[in-house]
């Protein structure tokens, strides 16, 4: 891993003004290689500093889930498992607010597309869903790459007290209304 990290530093000292292209690059392509949001993000700030790091790393970001938006309508069979899953993770009458969104990517385990997916079924239009992805993009991306180092050095119990004090947050931030059908409510058993 170390060996595979130095030449990844070694890659971005020498690319120069083709290292934030290749790191974008990289974030749409991640998730075909199954790496985690967060540890892409924690890359960028040891490769480019927080801010830069920032700042690529909301780039890519915004781009794979305007790439999602496209492209899942062309694939009906994962929309079905993304709604499966958002049915059997968050219930089938519960929409996810932006500020749950927001705190949920900041997880590391969440399904970072699945969170895509709930914004999409809550704005309809593809302006609304932009302008909520950058909302919920921009914690990740600046939270992971300005403390990433600081992460690692994270005990166990401070790790679970921070997972914690997020799922208080993401039930504090829920919506408060459910909307149940007439015929779902009354439905024959």
């Amino acid at each position: 891993m170390n060996d595979q990290l130095i030449l990844l530093f070694a890659m971005a000292e020498t690319a120069g003004i083709l290292a934030p292209i290749v790191f974008i690059f990289f974030h749409i392509i991640r998730q075909f290689l199954f790496i985690p949001v967060p540890l892409v993000c924690i890359t960028g700030g040891v490769l480019f500093g927080s801010f830069f790091g920032s700042v690529f790393s909301v780039a890519g970001l915004m781009i794979s889930s305007i790439l999602f938006y496209f492209l899942i309508t062309k694939m009906p069979r994962t929309h079905e498992k993304l709604s499966l899953l958002k049915t059997r993770w968050f219930g089938e009458y519960r929409n996810l607010t932006v500020g749950q969104v927001a705190v949920l990517r900041l997880i590391p385990f969440i399904h970072y597309h699945l969170l895509n997916f709930c914004l999409m079924e809550r704005n309809k239009g593809f302006d609304q869903y932009l302008k909520n992805s950058w909302i919920t993009n921009l914690p990740l991306a600046v939270f992971y790459t300005v403390f990433g180092e600081f992460i690692s050095r994270f005990t166990p119990s401070m790790i679970i007290l921070i997972l914690i004090s997020l799922s208080v947050l993401v039930f504090v931030l829920r919506e408060k209304v459910t909307v149940i059908k007439w015929k779902e409510f009354f439905k024959a058993a």
